[in-house]
């Protein structure tokens, strides 16, 4: 059984089929138009001549079909379900308000000028707030923003950004006066062991696809993106294309952004990701 999978992307004039491991890294592409197969990894090609035999040209010369996914429907949006009245933080909000230390224990901790398990907690949700601040401005030029989508296996996507730029996949980090450094797998906050995020962020990124997809019966590219903020310096390895990486106050260059969506197009997918039902039954 193979360990890759087969993404579908348009636009810009192209018709292509990328084939990535789960975690995001692309390793072939097929141009659907001219039927030309492009493998970067050698080692996987067997792997991708697998997952891609229902999309290659027949022994006949006869194009392959162009296997559709059923398209899935949605139930009309109520308010208990609709998720564009979360607000930023909303689900760290809730998992501190619940588990979270009480009163006395958080003046302890800071009287002894000591981090508890919580604090990354806490500084999560500012960065989150901050950032979602940052992202509702934006509303103004045509670009819908989502906050604390949960899913299915009790972690949450930060936000979802969707407009005339296309989609992004927004994973919020505060490290406040903290160097950063952002590499293809991994970052590292002071020099300090990898951190997964760059991971994270991708794999994110491929599930949001996978839900707009099946519900809109469209292929939907989602743009993973890192946003630090209260960083003191922050730099990104060269060789990392597939991620955005911004601080804070960057994400406003996105408000003149287009080309990606129609107004329809963006109106469409952000219908089904407000939706809380795309999300825990897709």
């Amino acid at each position: 059984m193979s360990d890759l999978k087969v993404t579908e992307r348009g636009g810009s004039g192209r018709d292509r089929l990328y084939v990535e491991t789960f975690d995001g890294l692309v390793v072939a592409w097929l141009d659907r138009v001219t039927g030309k197969l492009t493998v970067i990894r050698e080692e996987h090609r067997a792997a991708v001549l697998e997952v891609l035999a229902p999309y290659l040209p027949q022994p006949n010369g006869h194009p392959a079909a162009k296997p559709r996914p059923k398209v899935l429907s949605l139930t009309p949006l109520t308010p208990a379900d609709d998720l564009a009245l979360n607000r930023p933080g909303a689900s760290l909000k809730a998992k501190l308000d619940a588990e979270g230390p009480g009163p006395v224990d958080r003046l302890i901790t800071w009287l002894l000028r000591r981090d508890s398990e919580w604090t990354s907690w806490r500084r999560g949700l500012v960065g989150e707030r901050r950032v979602g601040a940052e992202l509702d401005r934006l509303s103004n030029q045509g670009w819908h923003v989502l906050h604390s989508i949960l899913l299915p296996n009790s972690v949450d996507i930060d936000h979802l950004l969707i407009g005339p730029g296309g989609v992004f996949n927004i994973n919020t980090k505060h490290c406040p006066d903290k160097n950063v450094w952002v590499g293809n797998d991994s970052v590292r906050v002071n020099h300090g062991p990898p951190r997964p995020y760059t991971r994270k962020v991708r794999a994110e990124a491929h599930h949001v696809q996978g839900v707009l997809a099946r519900y809109s019966g469209r292929a939907v590219h989602v743009q993973p993106a890192l946003v630090f903020v209260g960083v003191s310096d922050l730099k990104t390895a060269s060789t990392l294309s597939d991620v955005r990486v911004w601080r804070q106050r960057e994400v406003a260059s996105l408000g003149p952004v287009t080309g990606e969506l129609t107004p329809g197009e963006a109106e469409t997918l952000y219908a089904i990701a407000r939706h809380r039902r795309a999300w825990t039954e897709a």
